[in-house]
This record gives structure tokens, C-alpha cells and sequence, in this order.
């Protein structure tokens, strides 16, 4: 029999065991489970119930092992012990492992056994691994004791056979220590490592040695160190933990620091109590480099705190914990001719440059090329100097320190002292944004539209340096006017000349007059333009009769200078602020008052004369007189110019832009008058315009009229050509339309012959793709409901097994929970309850009922008899 077949559920009475296959039967009557083993044929009682079975023997093959729960009580010779009812007897709550050495044959499940694991391969541990076990119960192990919660490995290359008393806990492998490598190892209790030395709980050591180390049950591998590999150029700035001796035999205390460089070793690897601070590169400094070190260290390692220590190259050094530089890498000093370093004294300190002597804290000195120089500790470098070259105009402003005195270094390269500075000369805005701007092309813009009017390149250029002498190019035909307000003098400067301004002197800022009508403080300038040029104004006049009128006039003016090296002429242009608003009200005055005596009439016709006359005024002609009624009567003329004295100025004309009025009345006469000439004008124009218009029209129509002619005679021929093309077609209409009408009918009754056939073409294919359709429609559905089945009937059957499963892991894992020890007690409590009690009460025998329950009392009287009295 298969050992499928012999595994199906029987329901007969007959059981037919196979070899190495056994059921259990359970006795109703005694509720006693006994082991029937195969090959026999089992006969089952009315009284009788198989609870397992057939079920196939367990084998346990070479190497490997099984885990049995409950396991029967076997006596020295290997036989199952049963009790009074016959029943197996159990260790319950205990395991029993076994090998295949133990069951060479196949063995049964007694009733009550649990397979608690079943046959799995014994673990095997290669080398350089090791298994870490722990003991859940104390035993003897080989003559050695083992407590419960011991620790230890089980080393390979072996196998490992598994005991009851022992669970695995994991699988450790052996690290690999290459070289330059250690391992940090930490103690998890007290120990005693691989090289005998005694670990106590949380110590941390090192292990170096290449190869494979396998750590101990109660050693845990913190991490793999690597080695630092020290150069000429890098060394390792180390910190103590704690107090130990180093890998060196220096001892060290905690929290000292430390270098190491590669004089003491070429490789480091860390201590357990060494903490890397960082790594520290080489200081390497050239022929021409120095440095100055804070906090040096002395020779027995500590750091001197406030000290300096200047170190000049060609040298390379480490820096030492504490140290640092100053200001870092410094360049040697190479001082050429033209160039000098300022020093200050912070330290008192004996001079050697030239026997200079002690030098004190705050001195200044100044050290000049060309040189080399390196600072000492006690010296502070201030500034580096250089020479400045100057052109013969050029200039600098010189500051005294000490006294405040300032000066124009002007034409010469002149270095600063040490006791000097340069000294930025401040100007009013107005004149320093004057100073960018050229006098010539920027005359007439206004300061208010300067920043956003594009000026000219000057105006662009960068910003002025304050320390440098202010210069200023005074334009051909223009003068300057500077002011020294510590001397209290000014100088007039014509150009075209350069101004350089002293430390003291300021520029004299010229307001004028600008826009039209003329308005003050409109146009700032540093330079006064002496002319020729002109103004432009607009003033109102009244006439005589009370006519008011606007003139637009424009001036021509120059400064008449005769003698430029007299202070007192150059004095003059200055001495009237804003010459163009003096000129224009003084000529304005004297227009108003010629116009105010004129009519109207006579001054539009006159206006010209009587302008240029009332501000020029009249003079004679020499030897010219007109004789009237026998009197001489002198001729006079226009003067050619009109000069103030006060600053020179000359007008030397006037010309007269426009001319209106300002009274709305008089304007619309005015216009009246231009407009009636204007009409009279444009209707002479108007009328040879029209006449001109009709010639042209007469002749159009002409044209018109013969080329309408033409386009009649065209369209007759070609109506013409329309009525033969229509007949034509009439024709050919008729004829061709019963043509087409045969045509159409015969078409008609060949395409309903050829659609029926094609119809019921199309119907027999219809009804084929229906039938197959359908066809295959049922065996899909056939299909699907033998899947649907067989895939519930599966379905059903895994959750019986699951659910089988189940219980029996719930069973398991209660009985675990319980244990033992707690279902014998459960189990025996009852009994044993009562036989104290009867041995507390003195009774032989008892028998207490509550009187529901039948009793057997056969053979109670003989058991009267023969054993003595009863109580019941």
C-alpha cells in the first residue's frame, strides 16, 4: 500500500497498518490511547476511536536530528514504561532529541507525543566561525558544569549536535585584522581574553595581530581600526582620554595633548584612550617667508602662554598642540628704493639697526629701501610705504601728526614720513560735481537737470582722490577766482591756465541768472566765461495807449578787459555776483521806459529803433548838421555798445525774436487783420483753382462718353455668342437626358440583384459566427465552473489544514505556556487532596458520592469481611 493510499481517512472498521506506519486508538471505556504499529490489519471496536493514522514513522537520517515534546519514559534498557491503565508513560513539559545514531530504525509517535521540530540536517560550523550558545538549564557538560544563562562558543570546523539544555543564540564569524588594521573589542562581563589578560565589564582593548580573530561568547567587536599613515608632511595631533601609557612608554594624563610625527613612528594606530584631534600638515617656509608662533611650546613640552616665537624660513615645522600663528605665513619685507615700512615699538627691546639703542613701547620709525626686512616679536608693522611720483602738475596733500600743519607737495616723488599722512581735502558737492563738468559744453545746463542731462566724458570720469591736490583747467577766454581763507587773499586766474588749489584756498562758486524769463540762481559754474556770447530774455512793456506787449530779446555780451595782470580789473569781473540778472533788469528798465512814450502804432513800425536806441542810447555825427528854417540842427545815431562799469561788461546788441501782445484784445485785432489778408489771398486761389477744376471736368466727360459707346458695341457681340452656346445646349439637354434616364434604370435593377445576393451572403455568415459564438460561449462556461470548483474544493482544503494547524500550534504553545510541572499538579490535585484529608481524619477507606453517580458495590461486602470496617 502507498503511502498516499494508506494516509486517506478510513471510516470502516477495518484498518489495514502498512510497514513503518501506526495509528493511535483511543479506548472509550478507559479513555486510555494506545500505539498499534503496522504491517497488520486493525480491527476497531465499538468501544474504540482512531485518533491518528496510519500515519508514516519518523526517520532520522545520518546527520541529522528531530525534536520530540513529551518523549515516553524508557527504563535502562530502552523500553517504554506504561502505567496501571496501560497508558504511555510521559515526561511532560521536557524534550527529547534525537539522532540517528539513538533510532537507526524508524520510530512511532506515542500518544501524547509532539514533534516539536521535525528532521532537520545537524548545523555544520566551518572554520574561522564559531556557534555562541547559552545554557537554559544547568547540566553537566563533559565534566564541566554549566548554569543556566552560561555563555560560550562552540568553535569550528565541527558539527554541532544540539542538547536539550542548550539553545543557540547566533552564528559569529572571525574578523579579519589585515595589516595596519587592529580590532576594538569591548567586554561584556568579566574575562579573561585570548592573551590571558583578566577584562572587566565595558573595557575596551585593542587586538593587532593579522589574521582572523574570533571574538569570545562575552566579547563584542566595537569597530575595525585603521592605521594613520604619518609622512614628512603630516603628523597627528592626539588627545588623552584618560591616564595611560602610550604605545611609546610615555605615560600621559588625561586630557594632554600631543603630536606625533613620523620621527616617532611611520604608522598609528589609535588607543582605545587616544582621540584624534586632527590632522596636522607640515609649515614650510621658503627663503623669503617668516612666521611668528603664539603660545610656543618649551622644551619640556608645555606651552609658554603669551609668548611669541619668530621663526624664519628656509625651515619646516609641525605646529604643536597650543601653537598658532599670528598672522599666519608672512612674506619677507623687500624694500626697493622707492619704498619704506612705518614700525611701532609694543615691547621694549634693544634696536640693532645701526645702534639705534632701546627702543620703547609707541616709538615710530620709519625703515627705507632698498633692503630686506624681517619684523621682530616686539614690532608691529603699521603701513608700508611707497613713493609718490608727482608731475610738475601734479600735487599731494601732506598732513603733520604732530603739529596738524598741512601742505601741497607739488612736481617732486615725495614719500611719506613717518610722522606724515596724507590728508584728503573736503569740498562743497556743488563744486566737486562742477569740477567733472566742462565749462564750455555744460555752460547753460542747469544745476537742477545736471544728474539727469548726460554730460560730457569729463563729467564721467571716477571719483576724485581727496589726497590729491585739486586741479582745475580754466577754458581759453575764462577766469578764476580762488580764495585763501587763511591768508584772507584772492587770486584772479586767466585762462587757459591750470589752478591747482593750496590746502587752504576754495573756489569762488559764480550763481547766475538762466531760463527765460530770467530766473536767479539757475546756472552754477567755477569758471566766468568773459564772452563774446549771448542771453536770451522776455519781459512785458506797455505802450502809451496802454498796449502791453511781450518781447522776446537776445543780448551779445564780452567782458572788456584790457590789462589781465591788473588784480584790480580781475576784481571787477568778481565784484557783480550775477552779472546776467543785473544786465537783463538794467536793460529791461530802460525798454519800459522808451516804450512807455510810444503809441502803439509807432512802435510796431518802429520797434527796432526805439528798442536799441533806448538801451544804447544816441550820440552825434561829427561835422553833419540839417538846415531848418536857418538853424543848425545836429544829426545823432545809435551807439555800438553799452558797458557797465561796475564789472566791464559790454552789450554789444540786440536782436529782437518776437514781438506779442499780451492783451487778448489787441491779439485778436492783430489776428483779424492777418486772417482778412490771408482770405482775400486764398480766394483769388479759389477761383482759378475752379475754373481750372471745370476745364478738366469737360474733357472727362468726353472720354467718359466715347468709351461707353465702345463698351455697348463689345457687349452686343458677345450677348450674341451667349444665344447660339444656349441653343446649343437646349439640344444636347434634350437628347442626352432619356440617355441617362435608361442608363440609371438598368444600373438601378443591376445593383439591387447584386445587394440581395450579397445579403443573404452576409445572413449564413451571421448565423455560422452566432452558433460558434455560442458554442464557445458554454465551453468557456464549462471551464470556468470545473476551475471555480476544483480551485474552492482547494481552497477548502488548505483552510482545514491551516485551521488543523492552528490548533494544534495553540494546543502546543499552551501546553508550553503551562508547563510540566503545572499539568501534573493541575492533574493530581484532586487525589491528592483528599488522601491528606483522609490522613487527617484517620479513615482506612472512604467513599463519598453526591448521589447521582452509580456505584459498583459488588464484592464491597467481602472487602467488609476481609479488610476490616468502612465508613460511609
Amino acid at each position: 500500500m502507498s503511502s498516499s493510499k494508506s494516509s486517506a481517512p478510513q471510516t470502516g472498521p477495518v484498518y489495514r497498518i502498512p510497514p513503518y506506519y501506526y495509528i493511535h486508538v483511543l479506548d472509550q471505556n478507559t479513555n486510555v490511547s494506545r500505539l498499534e504499529l503496522g504491517p497488520k490489519t486493525f480491527i476497531k471496536q465499538d468501544n474504540e476511536t482512531v485518533t491518528i493514522g496510519p500515519e508514516k514513522m519518523i526517520t532520522v537520517p545520518p546527520r541529522h536530528y528531530c525534536v520530540v515534546e513529551n518523549p515516553v519514559v524508557k527504563n535502562e534498557a530502552g523500553v517504554v514504561q506504561f502505567d496501571q491503565n496501560g497508558q504511555a508513560r510521559l515526561s511532560h513539559a521536557d524534550l527529547d532529541i534525537r539522532l540517528e545514531k539513538d533510532y537507526k530504525e524508524p520510530f512511532p509517535l506515542y500518544p501524547g507525543e509532539i514533534l516539536r521540530q521535525p528532521v532537520t540536517p545537524l548545523k555544520h560550523v566551518v572554520a574561522n566561525s564559531a556557534l555562541r550558545l547559552k545554557a537554559v538549564l544547568d547540566f553537566d557538560d563533559n565534566g564541566e558544569q554549566r548554569k543556566a544563562g552560561d555563555e560560550w562558543l562552540f568553535e569550528g570546523p565541527g558539527t554541532y549536535t544540539p542538547r536539550k539544555e542548550v539553545s543557540v543564540e547566533e552564528q559569529i564569524r572571525a574578523t579579519v585584522i589585515g595589516t595596519n588594521q587592529a580590532i576594538r573589542l569591548s567586554a561584556k562581563k568579566e574575562i579573561i581574553d585570548r592573551m590571558g589578560q583578566r577584562r572587566v565589564t565595558g573595557e575596551n582593548w585593542l587586538v593587532k595581530k593579522s589574521g582572523a580573530y574570533l571574538p569570545l561568547a562575552y566579547e563584542t567587536v566595537v569597530n575595525v581600526e585603521n592605521a594613520y599613515v604619518l609622512t614628512d608632511k603630516r603628523a597627528l595631533h592626539l588627545r588623552a582620554l584618560k591616564t595611560f601609557t602610550d604605545d611609546f612608554g610615555q605615560q600621559r594624563k588625561n586630557g594632554d595633548e600631543w603630536l606625533l610625527t613620523t620621527e616617532q613612528t611611520e604608522t598609528h594606530i589609535l588607543n582605545v584612550y587616544e582621540e584624534l584631534v586632527a590632522n596636522v600638515d607640515v609649515t614650510t617656509l621658503n627663503s623669503r617667508q617668516y612666521c611668528v608662533i603664539l603660545n610656543p611650546v618649551s622644551a619640556d613640552g608645555k606651552n609658554q602662554l603669551g609668548k611669541k616665537k619668530l621663526v624664519v624660513g628656509e625651515k619646516s615645522f609641525f605646529l604643536q598642540p597650543g601653537e598658532r600663528l599670528e598672522k599666519g605665513i608672512q612674506d619677507v619685507y623687500i624694500l626697493g628704493e622707492d619704498e619704506g615700512v612705518i614700525l611701532k615699538c609694543i615691547e621694549s627691546f634693544d634696536d640693532d639697526e645701526k645702534d639705534q639703542g632701546p627702543r620703547m613701547p609707541g616709538d615710530r620709525w620709519m625703515i627705507r629701501g632698498p633692503r630686506e626686512y624681517i619684523p621682530p616679536t616686539q614690532v608691529e608693522v603699521l603701513l608700508r610705504r611707497k613713493a609718490i611720483p608727482l608731475d610738475e602738475n601734479e600735487g599731494i596733500y601732506v598732513r603733520d601728526i604732530k603739529s596738524g600743519r598741512v601742505r601741497a607737495v607739488v612736481g617732486q616723488t615725495y614719500m611719506l614720513t613717518q610722522d606724515e599722512e596724507l590728508w584728503d581735502k573736503e569740498l562743497p558737492p556743488q563744486v566737486e560735481q562742477l569740477l567733472l563738468r566742462d565749462p564750455l559744453a555744460d555752460r547753460n545746463v542747469k544745476v537742477k537737470d545736471s544728474d539727469s542731462k548726460t554730460t560730457s566724458s569729463a563729467s564721467q570720469s571716477s571719483k576724485r582722490d581727496k589726497s590729491k591736490v585739486v586741479t582745475y583747467r580754466v577754458p581759453h577766454n575764462a577766469a578764476v577766482q580762488v580764495y585763501d581763507y587763511k591768508a584772507k587773499h584772492s587770486r584772479i586766474v586767466f585762462g587757459p591756465e591750470l589752478v591747482m588749489l593750496g590746502p587752504d584756498e576754495h573756489f569762488t562758486l559764480i550763481n547766475l541768472s538762466g531760463s527765460t524769463p530770467k530766473k536767479p540762481n539757475q546756472i552754477k559754474s567755477l569758471a566766468l566765461l568773459l564772452g563774446p556770447d549771448f542771453f536770451t530774455d522776455v519781459i512785458v512793456i506797455e505802450t502809451a495807449d496802454h498796449a502791453r506787449l511781450s518781447l522776446q530779446l537776445s543780448y551779445n555780451w564780452f567782458f572788456d578787459i584790457n590789462d589781465r595782470t591788473d588784480e584790480k580789473e580781475g576784481a571787477k569781473l568778481f565784484s557783480v555776483p550775477d552779472f546776467v540778472g543785473d544786465a537783463a533788469k538794467a536793460i529791461a528798465s530802460r525798454i519800459r521806459g522808451a516804450v512807455a512814450g510810444v503809441q502803439f502804432d509807432d512802435f510796431h513800425k518802429n520797434s527796432a529803433n526805439i528798442i536799441r536806441a533806448s538801451v544804447f542810447g544816441l550820440e552825434v555825427i561829427p561835422e553833419t548838421t540839417a538846415s531848418t528854417d536857418k538853424q543848425s540842427v545836429p544829426q545823432t545815431r545809435v551807439r555800438d555798445r553799452f558797458v557797465f562799469p561796475q564789472n566791464n561788461l559790454v552789450i554789444t546788441s540786440i536782436d529782437i525774436q518776437s514781438a506779442e501782445p499780451v492783451d487778448q484784445r489787441t491779439r485778436d485785432a492783430l489776428q483779424k487783420s492777418v486772417q482778412l489778408a490771408i482770405e482775400i489771398t486764398t480766394m483769388s486761389q479759389e477761383a482759378s483753382a475752379k475754373h481750372e477744376a471745370s476745364r478738366r471736368e469737360q474733357e472727362a466727360k468726353g472720354l467718359l462718353e466715347r468709351q461707353r459707346i465702345k463698351d455697348e458695341a463689345g457687349a452686343e457681340e458677345v450677348r450674341k455668342a451667349l444665344l447660339e452656346l444656349q441653343a446649343l445646349s437646349a439640344a444636347v439637354e434634350s437628347t442626352g437626358q432619356a440617355k441617362a434616364e435608361a442608363q440609371s434604370r438598368a444600373e438601378s435593377t443591376r445593383i439591387e440583384g447584386e445587394a440581395a445576393v450579397e445579403q443573404a451572403r452576409l445572413k449564413a455568415e451571421a448565423t455560422k459566427i452566432e452558433a460558434e459564438a455560442e458554442l464557445e460561449r458554454l465551453k468557456l462556461a464549462r471551464e470556468a465552473e470545473i476551475k471555480f470548483l476544483r480551485e474552492s474544493n482547494e481552497l477548502e482544503i488548505n483552510k482545514k489544514q491551516n485551521i488543523s494547524k492552528i490548533e494544534i500550534e495553540k494546543f502546543q504553545l499552551q501546553v508550553e505556556a503551562i508547563g510540566a510541572d503545572t499539568i501534573q499538579a493541575i492533574a493530581t490535585s484532586g487525589p491528592e487532596t483528599q488522601v491528606k484529608l483522609l490522613q487527617a481524619l484517620g479513615l482506612q477507606s472512604t467513599l463519598i458520592t453526591d448521589g447521582r453517580s452509580p456505584i459498583n458495590l459488588m464484592g464491597f461486602g467481602q472487602s467488609l469481611l476481609g479488610g476490616g470496617a468502612g465508613a460511609l
